[in-house]
């Protein structure tokens, strides 16, 4: 088990289409030995969509890595000891978030996190899902930001 005591970040945004998809990578990432500590955006946590109900996802979310998920940006300051953390994975990435990032608006849960993972010097792996096809024209975004220590995965499938 190659990921026996990794702590992971991971972060899902509004892009709740992909979330069926994100949450059996959250189960596989657990089921190799990772502690999966989960952060949600504002409306990834709240807003109910045509893909399901934002409380059935987070419970789902909180039952496969029997932690409470993190929402708000009080939880976000009590966060520590970033350096346990091995890496931090946003999943799905929407554009939203991807533009944010790139020109450094750090106003949700998992932006301020990323904020913190990347000022302790940690990667960030970036799941891009994002319904306006941004996922094959983010060069530009990829210009600006590859200087940090940020990863790029157009699938959301990890393993």
């Amino acid at each position: 088990m190659v990921l026996i005591g990794k702590k992971i970040i991971f972060g899902l945004t509004s892009s709740q289409y992909a979330f069926k998809k994100t949450i059996p990578q959250i189960l596989k990432l657990t089921e190799e030995g990772a502690e999966i500590i989960p952060v949600m955006s504002f409306d990834a946590y709240n807003l109910d969509s045509k893909f399901g109900k934002a409380k059935d996802f987070v419970e789902k979310i909180e039952d496969v890595t029997l932690k409470k998920v993190i929402h708000t940006a009080e939880e976000v300051e009590n966060l520590n000891n970033f350096n346990e953390i091995d890496l931090m994975v946003i999943s799905p990435c929407s554009g939203n978030t991807i533009g944010k990032l790139a020109i450094g608006i750090m106003d949700t849960p998992v932006l301020k996190v990323a904020r913190k993972i990347l000022r302790s010097d940690k990667s960030l792996v970036l799941g891009i899902a994002t319904a306006d096809g941004l996922a094959r024209k983010c060069r530009e975004h990829r210009k600006i930001i590859k200087q940090k220590k940020y990863f790029f995965c157009t699938k959301v499938t990890f393993i």
